[in-house]
């Protein structure tokens, strides 16, 4: 949603919330999509369990708003018992038909699959090298901070995708990984903090730690 709203409203700055906040211009006036905004988006991510979750969701994103997926978040946690990858990755033909029967979530069986396969190759990894692999290899891709000065003003200086995305990408696919191309993969990158892209002007560009 973040990438289409940079296409569709690229000089869209900072909008002013209801709290008089000023927040990026991607956020609108819902409720739970200010609470994401101040609370989650661009704040790191940490833990092998989190970061798959946040795959997962940021691939049944695609082609839809984030907000579709937001507002489907518990749906999604009870479908896929809490993104536990133990349990994910022991889902057969069965459980497949229970979630395209599942209307709490986004009935795509091409992404169900990959998020089952995507727990499988998940447990893979951490067999290979131990419990925090993924967390270690996403955020190996991490790109430095950004100066101050280079803070992005506009929707339009948002990119859909970069050179550590496009990296990242191809090394999840390398360990078996679906549905992470370099897109779905920025995306992550912005939501669970491994860049900052709150638009200068946001209260949470200027926030400690920011």
């Amino acid at each position: 949603m973040i990438a289409l709203a940079s296409r569709t409203l690229p000089h869209v700055t900072t909008i002013d919330g209801p709290d008089g906040r000023a927040r990026c211009g991607w956020v609108g006036r819902d409720p739970e999509y200010l609470r994401y905004h101040d609370e989650e988006w661009g704040v790191p991510l940490h833990g092998d369990r989190a970061l798959f979750e946040k795959l997962a969701l940021e691939g049944f994103q695609a082609g839809l708003s984030w907000i579709t997926i937001l507002r489907r978040r518990p749906g999604f946690r009870a479908a896929f018992a809490d993104f536990d990858p133990a349990v994910v990755a022991r889902f057969g033909p069965d459980d497949i038909e229970r979630l395209m029967g599942d209307t709490g979530i986004i009935r795509n069986r091409a992404k169900i699959e990959a998020t089952i396969s995507n727990a499988a190759a998940l447990l893979a990894l951490q067999e290979e090298r131990g419990e925090g692999a993924l967390d270690d290899l996403v955020w190996g891709f991490a790109p430095p901070p950004r100066p101050k000065s280079e803070r992005p003003r506009e929707l339009g200086d948002l990119p859909a995708v970069t050179a550590e995305s496009t990296a990242l990408s191809k090394a999840l696919k390398k360990q078996g990984f679906r549905f992470v191309g370099p897109t779905t993969v920025y995306a992550m990158m912005q939501s669970g903090g491994l860049v900052d892209d709150h638009l200068a002007g946001c209260w949470r560009a200027t926030s400690p730690g920011h």
